[in-house]
Parts: structure tokens; sequence; C-alpha cells
């Protein structure tokens, strides 16, 4: 599908020079003489290669068209990782490598993401928020206020987070998945 060069947005996957490139910042630039032009920075998926490329706003470029499904994580193998099609109960076998680092905050069945190209799984999407068993934290200091300070704790496969003065050895804590923050207590 032909978007406009303007259309390319942070997180966009644009089909460019034989290759498939996701946008990581995109800046419109509008100068007192010509056209605009859109400056974006781009990585490739299949090479992991950074490119800066300006586009002019009349230009085209070809979005790729990628089919997104609903998935439920399963367990690792070898250098894979397996999930399970929520719909059919397929299972499908995901590189460790295209998941990243997200995969220490994985748990069994967590619901996910993935977005296919030509049905070759490209990009695993976590959830915004997901809840974890704090592992390990320190006990509370006297004196300390609890809005001006965090404490460390450990979450399973040793993640590391910050969490309020409150949080206890055992509470169950919603964690963003993507920033590995601390959100709320769960109940």
């Amino acid at each position: 599908m032909k978007i406009s060069a303007s259309e390319i947005k942070p997180g966009s996957i644009i089909e460019y020079k034989n290759d498939l490139w996701r946008c990581l910042k995109s800046q419109t630039v509008k100068p007192g003489k010509g056209g605009a032009f859109n400056q974006v920075e781009l990585k490739s998926i299949t090479k992991g290669t950074k490119l800066n490329e300006r586009f002019r706003s009349s230009e085209t470029i070809e979005k790729a068209s990628l089919d997104e499904r609903e998935y439920r994580y399963l367990y690792p193998e070898n250098e894979n990782l397996v999930f399970m099609d929520s719909k059919n109960f397929e299972q499908t076998s995901v590189s460790k490598e295209i998941i990243g680092d997200d995969e220490k905050i994985l748990k069994e069945n967590m619901e996910v993401k993935i977005e296919f190209y030509e049905d070759k799984p490209l990009i695993v999407t976590l959830p915004k928020s997901a809840d974890y068993e704090i592992l390990e934290t320190e006990a509370v200091v006297k004196g300390q206020t609890a809005s001006s300070s965090y404490k460390p704790a450990v979450i399973q496969n040793d993640v590391k987070i910050q969490v309020p003065p409150f949080i206890n050895q055992g509470d169950i804590v919603s964690i963003d998945c993507h920033s590995r923050e601390y959100i709320k207590k769960a109940n």
C-alpha cells in the first residue's frame, strides 16, 4: 500500500531499498525556500542497520502490510520461543532475537501480538502492563518518606525494578512491560 512520505511516523514499517524498515524518528521540516520534507531515522528489521533519509512530501513510499495476530506465550525451546494462536491453537516458533531483551519479562500464558510479513514473524509486542510477584526486596528503612524514594526489587528472571517502600517480598505488582516501571500494587 502506497502512502505519502509525510505519513511516515515512528513505529511505521516501510519497504524501501529492497528491505523492511521501522521508523524510529520522524520530523517534518518546512524550510523557507523549497518544498517541505520528512526527515526520518529508519532501522532495518532484517539487518539491524540504521539509515537517515529525507523524503519530499510529494513522494510516495510503500508501506509494508503486516498481518497482526493474538498469541499466548507457552515456553522457550532452544533458540526459539513457542507461542500459541489464541483462535486456532496452532503453535508458532519465534526466534529469541526478534523479541530481544523483552524475553526476560515474558511469562507463561502472557497474551502478545505477533506481526507477520509474508508468514514470517517480524515483531512481538508485549501487553502494556502485567502482574509479577516480588521475589526479593529490601526492608523499609525508618525515616524514609514514602513519596520521595523507591527501593530496588527483583521479579522473575532476575529483572530489577524500583518499587515504593511499602512493597514487600511476595507482593504482586503491576509493571509497565515496555519501561519496566512500577505502576501499582495488584490485589
